[in-house]
């Protein structure tokens, strides 16, 4: 994600000479190295660029945040404006990582933010919440910031950056699911695998174009292609009876459900 991220802003013009980058990945690093950023093996080395730095990203897997925080504790300032895209983690403990009892974060420019893996290829949606003390430019950053892969919405309460986890940011896995069930039907019914991928693609391609393209709801397009007693019907029937859309809905709130439990684990654990 950091890297979808950085390509996004040096494609939008951000120079990147702007952009320094931690990451102790070698290959990851190379990727952003090529993009002309700076590169940093470790927080504590970064530290100089740190202190100057209007924008800090917090972009690792959660369940490393707290010990990857350490470096950083005591050192940001209220002016600069932080932005997490940790799947669970609260903007409360957050900021009371980074203060380490200093009383540095009591008014810190802080968003969490959820993006999805379109970003990649500046196709995402991030949902974003404000910390209490957010100012309007600090909003304005985050959103010209995390706009830079893909679309942005704020929430007013905190606890549907859970629900945006388990809609949008797993939703890409949804989609890779049902291509992979689609294709896999094909190749029973008689297409090459070449053949199978193109199709699916193709039509969920089209499929959500389409949806873009007008006002009508899923319901309604759907009902336009499923004439009485044809085989799409025939389909639709099928999926019914099996409660797919029942169990996908359930998939999704169980997906929610876990975010919301790591947030809780992360909140309570100690540092290594």
């Amino acid at each position: 994600m950091m890297q979808a991220i950085t390509g996004g802003l040096v494609r939008q013009g951000w120079g990147p000479d702007r952009i320094a980058a931690v990451e102790p990945n070698e290959l990851a690093a190379i990727e952003v190295e090529r993009l002309g950023c700076a590169v940093y093996r470790s927080a504590g080395d970064a530290l100089g660029s740190l202190a100057e730095a209007g924008i800090i990203v917090l972009a690792v897997k959660p369940q490393v945040m707290r010990d990857a925080l350490l470096p950083l504790t005591g050192k940001i300032t209220s002016q600069q404006l932080v932005i997490s895209i940790a799947a669970g983690l609260r903007v409360g403990d957050l900021l009371r990582w980074l203060d380490g009892g200093t009383g540095c974060m009591r008014s810190a420019q802080m968003v969490r933010a959820m993006p999805n893996t379109p970003a990649l290829i500046q196709k995402g949606i991030a949902g974003l919440y404000a910390a209490p003390h957010l100012t309007a430019v600090g909003r304005s950053d985050a959103e010209q910031l995390m706009g830079a892969v893909g679309e942005v919405v704020w929430f007013e309460e905190e606890s549907m950056l859970d629900a945006v986890t388990a809609v949008s940011g797993s939703g890409p896995a949804y989609v890779f699911y049902f291509l992979e069930a689609l294709e896999s039907a094909a190749q029973e019914l008689g297409f090459s695998p070449d053949a199978a991928r193109k199709f699916a693609r193709q039509t969920f391609l089209g499929s959500v174009h389409l949806a873009c393209a007008g006002a009508e709801s899923p319901a309604t397009l759907r009902a336009n292609v499923t004439s009485r007693h044809g085989t799409t019907e025939a389909a639709i029937s099928a999926f019914d009876q099996a409660q797919m859309k029942e169990q996908f809905v359930r998939g999704v709130r169980a997906a929610a459900k876990r975010a919301q439990e790591l947030g809780d684990q992360l909140s309570k654990a100690k540092s290594c």
